[in-house]
């Protein structure tokens, strides 16, 4: 009877630990599908604010889903201009990009000179540089994407979809060039930066070798190429750094 009894306690202490596991694991992808989600800057299209090696917490929340039965059960808020935005890149689903709204549905976006007009208005930008002082004229014969870099005629932004830009506009591939963002496509904002590393991730389409190698020098250079003083950064739409100065404040 007593070995009886201490093989029940077993089975259930195993039942309460495998139960305990089976939650965490559904709160964990949970989280993952419709609050938070990790992503890494690979290229310096939104520099200076966000810099290739920043490490991001993307709020997945704060938008909500576009449609579905737990739409209205979430603090929703629009997508406002100046948001930063992570979406799946629309030439390719798979992949993931992060930019910033600069046009709203119904929006005429137009660009003269570099400068970004909204509606007829200029768009006042104190985020943005440039890396490039020239300025492409606006002659047809030019050949993309050189001429819509600098210039580009008035377009408006259909209902469901977005303008999106980067920052480092002379080093951006963004809706100049491939169209607007749909809604659905909208996966989240940044709010933070939980770790930056001094350092290019492998570049799309490497191979596990390449991927072995560079967390091999990761490991090597963690104390040495960690970006410490923007651990636990708060990304925000106005925030804007000069390039050349580590020594980034809040």
């Amino acid at each position: 009877m007593a070995a009886a009894a201490e093989h029940e306690d077993r089975k259930s202490t195993a039942r309460e630990y495998y139960e305990a596991l089976l939650i965490a694991i559904i709160f964990v992808n949970f989280a993952r599908i419709f609050v938070f989600q990790a992503f890494k800057i690979p290229s310096p299209s939104m520099e200076d604010n966000l810099k290739v090696g920043d490490h991001l917490v993307v709020n997945k929340f704060i938008y909500g889903p576009p449609a579905g039965l737990l739409d209205g059960l979430m603090p929703l808020r629009e997508i406002e201009r100046g948001d930063i935005i992570v979406f799946r890149y629309p030439e390719n689903p798979d992949q993931d990009y992060v930019k910033r709204v600069i046009g709203l549905p119904g929006d005429t976006v137009e660009i003269k000179d570099k400068k970004v007009l909204v509606n007829g208005r200029l768009l006042a930008e104190p985020y943005v540089i440039f890396t490039d002082e020239g300025i492409v004229p606006d002659r047809p014969a030019l050949p993309e994407p050189w001429r819509s870099r600098d210039q580009m005629k008035p377009r408006k932004i259909p209902e469901g979809q977005y303008f999106a830009m980067g920052d480092n506009r002379d080093q951006s591939a963004d809706s100049r060039y491939w169209g607007n963002v749909p809604r659905g496509f909208i996966k989240g904002r940044p709010f933070m930066v939980y770790w930056s590393y001094e350092g290019a991730p492998p570049p799309a389409g490497a191979g596990a070798r390449e991927h072995a190698r560079s967390l091999v020098n990761v490991a090597r250079n963690f104390f040495a190429k960690t970006r410490w003083h923007r651990m636990f950064f708060i990304v925000d739409s106005e925030y804007h750094y000069t390039p050349g100065i580590e020594s980034y404040g809040h």
